[in-house]
């Protein structure tokens, strides 16, 4: 049955939301497992997202706290608050040429936390983790296990890791008859190896497998006419997704130490080839440049690069895609056709260039302070420009160290 498109709508995953490239903080840098020193340390972090022509706001503060349990054991906790306003676009083309596209309101709180506890056994460092995230139609649960082992004097580090989700679409919050669930499974292997004192490379593969509603619930696409409606009557339908989807990436990172300079260049690249028919790339370079022995400056630049997945139908009647959802109106069912009017399945590319300033008071305090501008544009002829949308990205971080 047609769909209606909601007056209100939030997303399970607010990267998928924002577009590709978008970053809301460096978990993966906060939650690293190996411990750096022998400390206990509080980071404290605030950051605004605000995308151009007023759309989507994200407003967000999170904590991680790093404890030494014992010389070989360590926890860190880590809690996240963001809430989201604004519009999107719905998935519905435009009416008539010249149009915008159509939008739909964004109102959202997300609470999530993380606990990471890691020890050491001689070469091998083992890391396990446990974190849930909540919104009001939405919850995730994630587990992961790492181990990270030293060989050749500390100078080549082996990277085995696995991590779990299990998410859970709440069907009464968007008033379906029943909850959709999905699950994801994925697997990292890397190296790292030390090539002087001031040098090291960096490769990870990793593979992941989802099963399950893979669809966005609040995304939707328009026809002009349907076999099953009456003649001229315009109509929306959720769009349609396949419940299995593969992934795979390649990363490889380098970082050199320029002595002469007092200053770093890390730079790094990622592939990524899923089976919805999305290949990426990201190409990403980071000078930190150290000005006295208080002073951090570090500018950044990103570039993103990806093609369209294959069931993306910006007008499902130029393509000639009949949509036919469940009889009782909902999506993510299994059966084809699939498609799907998100433009962030789209053929496009982003360029995030950004500046960020450290200051160290003492060994025990610090500060930084960043911006970001995150620049989104499409790359096929069919897909409205106004689709996509730049924004502003202001980052604020405290450490403590005790």
């Amino acid at each position: 049955m047609p769909a209606s498109a909601p007056a209100s709508a939030s997303s399970p995953h607010l990267a998928n939301r924002l577009g590709p490239g978008f970053v809301l903080a460096s978990f993966t840098a906060l939650l690293a497992t190996r411990p750096a020193q022998a400390e206990d340390r509080l980071t404290l972090k605030a950051q605004s997202w605000q995308e151009d022509g007023k759309r989507v706001r994200v407003d967000s503060q999170y904590a991680l706290l790093e404890a030494e349990l014992t010389p070989d054991t360590r926890l860190k906790v880590m809690g996240l608050l963001d809430t989201i306003t604004g519009a999107t676009p719905s998935g519905d083309k435009p009416r008539a040429p010249g149009e915008p596209v159509p939008l739909v309101s964004i109102e959202e709180q997300r609470e999530a936390w993380d606990a990471n506890l890691s020890r050491q056994f001689g070469r091998v460092n083992i890391a396990a983790s446990y974190g849930v995230s909540r919104e009001s139609d939405y919850v995730s649960h994630g587990y992961s296990l790492n181990t990270l082992t030293d060989f050749n004097q500390k100078n080549t580090t082996l990277l085995l890791g696995w991590g779990h989700a299990d998410d859970d679409l709440s069907g009464d919050a968007i008033g379906w008859s029943r909850e959709r669930e999905k699950t994801s499974d994925d697997f990292i292997a890397g190296l790292t190896q030390l090539l002087s004192p001031s040098t090291s490379v960096t490769a990870n593969l990793s593979f992941g497998r989802a099963t399950g509603f893979l669809s966005d619930p609040y995304k939707i696409v328009g026809v002009a006419s349907h076999p099953d409606l009456p003649p001229g009557l315009y109509s929306t339908w959720w769009e349609n997704r396949p419940r299995e989807k593969d992934k795979i990436t390649l990363f490889l990172g380098a970082n050199h130490h320029f002595d002469r300079l007092n200053g770093a260049l890390d730079a790094s690249y990622r592939f990524y080839n899923d089976s919805f028919g999305i290949s990426s790339h990201t190409a990403e370079l980071r000078w930190l440049q150290r000005l006295g022995p208080r002073v951090v400056l570090e500018p950044s630049v990103r570039f993103y690069r990806q093609s369209e997945a294959d069931f993306y139908y910006p007008d499902l009647d130029a393509a000639g895609i009949v949509p036919r959802n469940a009889a009782d109106g909902e999506t993510g069912t299994g059966t084809g056709p699939y498609y799907s009017s998100d433009y962030r399945l789209s053929r496009l590319q982003t360029v995030n260039l950004g500046l960020k300033l450290s200051y160290t008071f003492n060994p025990h305090c610090s500060v930084d302070f960043a911006y970001e501008r995150y620049l989104m544009s499409g790359l096929d002829s069919d897909t409205p420009s106004d689709a996509y949308s730049d924004a502003d990205v202001l980052t604020a971080g405290l450490k403590l160290s005790f």
